[in-house]
């Protein structure tokens, strides 16, 4: 449109050129140096444009190579997009093979090959070629080197897809090293200390987590109480446990794993009174199932005293499964085998459980009924196993 309307223009100047013109052609002299050159003004008129169109026809010539250039690389860039589209399109298919190759097709033609590497080694690694994986993923980075952790976290991730985890430790700590605040790579390595139950790396790491964004607060929380639940199951003395207690934010000391923790320890060191008390404090506050069945297993020095604790729960409580194992158990510990039978019948027959299973067989074993003691045992065993369990030879009473 540009280029009719500029002809349109100047065919009627020339018109109005040629009517004054041809009226009066002109004459045009010029004298350089003592020679003289004369002319009409038309034929300087056509001397002037066909020196302009001789420059337009150099520049031409000269540019023509650059601008083929040119034309050839977008020809090939819009080829390779296409490719890159079909490619991630048969990729979102299902057709992983064929994405796989049209990818690396396309990254032949791409002046920016990254994206397609990244593609094809997510395509290898759905095929489980892992090795071609990684051959990708070594292109990627010998192509684009200060796209080093773009590279490396997708190799991260897709070795933590395949539970290589030592693999993808090294890869993590190497793009740590990197970039020593990445926060992906940072939530990464948290995620993947904890599923190793490397606590003592996942300590040292919690500080670096916050800051970054990346993990949500219910998550940090988890890892922070895990790390502080180990803490205190690797306490080695009385003192040594209270102390790691003491550096519990008060916000994390109602989490149930870390009150597990706690009390088992407690138990562990054998400070059975102090956790009886705190037990029943805490349970008085608030009615948890996990902490009932830890007062079961709580030897405090009056176990009669304990019993009649718990009896009286059970007043308000009368139909709480695990209360009522916790009741058997405490009237283990005081020599009352039918009243413990008794709770443990009812137990099991408002909501069996392995635990509960287990107690009544040692219970009918300790009483000389080892048929009834294996059937027990088996049902405990059948709630847990998850093929059919052969008959369970019978048990002797204990001495």
């Amino acid at each position: 449109m540009k280029f009719a309307s500029l002809v349109v223009i100047a065919l009627v100047l020339s018109a109005f050129a040629a009517h004054f013109l041809l009226g009066d052609p002109g004459y045009v002299l010029i004298d350089f140096r003592g020679h003289i050159l004369e002319m009409s003004v038309p034929v300087l008129v056509g001397l002037f444009v066909l020196l302009g169109f001789a420059l337009w026809l150099g520049w031409f010539v000269i540019n023509a190579p650059r601008k083929l250039g040119e034309a050839a690389a977008r020809l090939r860039t819009g080829r390779a997009g296409q490719k890159l589209m079909l490619g991630m399109i048969q990729i979102a298919e299902g057709n992983f093979a064929r994405g796989e190759k049209l990818l690396a097709r396309a990254a032949k033609a791409s002046d920016a090959p990254l994206f397609n590497y990244l593609q094809a080694a997510r395509a290898a690694h759905l095929q489980g070629q892992d090795e071609r994986r990684d051959e990708w993923l070594k292109l990627a980075y010998e192509h684009t080197p200060e796209a080093a952790n773009a590279v490396l976290l997708t190799q991260a991730e897709l070795q933590l897809d395949r539970k290589h985890y030592e693999q993808a430790l090294a890869t993590l700590r190497r793009l740590d090293e990197n970039s020593k605040d990445h926060s992906y790579a940072i939530a990464l390595l948290g995620g993947l200390y904890y599923r190793l139950e490397d606590w003592k790396q996942l300590a040292e790491l919690l500080p670096r987590v916050k800051p970054q964004g990346r993990v949500n607060q219910a998550m940090i929380d988890k890892w922070t109480a895990r790390v502080y639940a180990e803490n205190l199951r690797r306490a080695a003395s009385d003192e040594a446990l209270l102390a790691e207690w003491k550096k519990i934010p008060k916000s994390l000391k109602s989490d149930l794993s870390l009150l597990d923790a706690w009390y088992r320890s407690l138990m562990r060191h054998k400070m059975h009174e102090k956790a009886e008390k705190d037990l029943a404090a805490e349970l008085k506050a608030e009615w948890r199932a996990p902490l009932v069945r830890l007062f079961g297993l709580v030897e405090g020095p009056d176990p009669g005293k304990q019993l009649k604790r718990a009896e009286a729960w059970l007043r308000e409580h009368d139909t709480d499964a695990d209360l009522l194992l916790t009741t058997a158990r405490l009237c283990l510990r005081n020599g009352l085998w039918g009243k413990a039978r008794s709770y443990l019948e009812t137990v099991i027959a408002l909501h069996p459980t392995p635990d509960a299973y287990q107690v009544y067989g040692r219970l009918l074993n300790q009483l000389g009924e080892g048929d009834a003691a294996g059937e027990a045992y088996r049902a405990g065993l059948r709630m847990v196993a998850t093929e059919p369990l052969p008959a369970i030879p019978h048990l002797k009473p204990r001495s």
